[in-house]
């Protein structure tokens, strides 16, 4: 098997360019040292809202009682436990996240909630799953995909495990479009969020990146772009909040 590009490049670590093949290292860092603060790293980028779009996202999903859903990036359990009345007492969320820390975090918190029946916990690589062709309903990934270094190779994956008819759905940041509020947006993401995790977690660094990797990852019509090449159907995209993030959706046919 030929090398890929990007094991044989470099990619972006927010602002700075890596090794591509040290992304996933460096990104796992971050992570295992914000999983206990997750929920406190998304309010104070998302001053809150966070919540809401994820209401949204969960709420507009195509999904119904007995359907298998994977939710990779999903080690805060947030989605799953929005989906899970959904899917109903015969459905089966696989929860698929590649840090160890956010998964146990996920897990403990859902067991605490009592939501502990179909329920899954997969330490996974969404580059390359481990589950055969055709496997679930749906899949999503909630504020993941642009921390992921082949994104390109996510989207097949996600594509490949569909099942016909099935759908895809990221939430992610994306690109402002209120043209007034950008210097705003940047004002909060560049010197407010980093002080705030300090301040609050202990680590300024990890926040930083976390600003910095919402400005590399690529915009809407730029994602939509790469769903389709990755062989998802009837792409499109939802903007909320001005274009702070972007829900977006592509099926299997």
């Amino acid at each position: 098997m030929s090398e890929s590009p990007y094991e044989r490049g470099t990619t972006h670590f927010g602002f700075r360019d890596v090794p591509a093949t040290e992304k996933q290292k460096l990104v796992g860092q971050v992570f295992t040292s914000v999983a206990r603060k997750y929920d406190l790293m998304n309010d104070l980028m998302s001053l809150g809202i966070h919540r809401a779009w994820k209401r949204y996202f969960t709420a507009t999903c195509q999904v119904k009682p007995g359907d298998r859903v994977l939710d990779l990036a999903g080690g805060t359990g947030d989605i799953a436990a929005l989906l899970k009345p959904r899917v109903g007492a015969t459905g089966q969320i696989v929860l698929g996240d590649i840090n160890a820390g956010m998964l146990s975090v996920g897990r403990d918190r859902l067991t605490d909630r009592g939501l502990v029946s179909g329920l899954e916990y997969v330490q996974c690589n969404a580059e390359k799953l481990p589950f055969p062709d055709g496997s679930f309903d749906l899949v999503t990934m909630a504020f993941g995909l642009r921390n992921v270094t082949d994104k390109d190779a996510a989207l097949r994956e996600i594509a490949r495990v569909l099942r016909v008819g099935g759908q895809a759905r990221v939430l992610e940041f994306s690109e402002v479009k209120a043209e007034w509020f950008r210097p705003i947006y940047d004002f909060h993401s560049f010197k407010v969020l980093p002080r705030l995790g300090q301040l609050f977690a202990g680590d300024a660094a990890s926040y930083q990146y976390l600003a910095e990797s919402i400005r590399k990852h690529p915009p809407q019509e730029q994602l939509k772009a790469m769903m389709e090449e990755a062989g998802l159907s009837r792409c499109g995209y939802v903007n909320l909040s001005a274009g702070i993030v972007a829900v977006h959706t592509g099926y299997k046919v």
